[in-house]
């Protein structure tokens, strides 16, 4: 499960990434942005049960 936890924000940000150099969407790619830092977070915060 921590595993996907980081392979989700990982593809997430890599998406923003690509996004925002080549289509510049708008706001939900920060969206995704936010959702991959968040899922960062959860797992920083609540240690190896997630």
């Amino acid at each position: 499960m921590q595993n996907l936890l980081y392979t989700i924000a990982i593809v997430l940000v890599i998406l923003w990434f690509l996004g925002f150099l080549v289509y510049n969407v708008g706001s939900i790619i920060h969206i995704l942005l936010l959702i991959a830092v968040l899922a960062i977070l959860l797992r920083i915060i609540k240690g190896k049960e997630v």
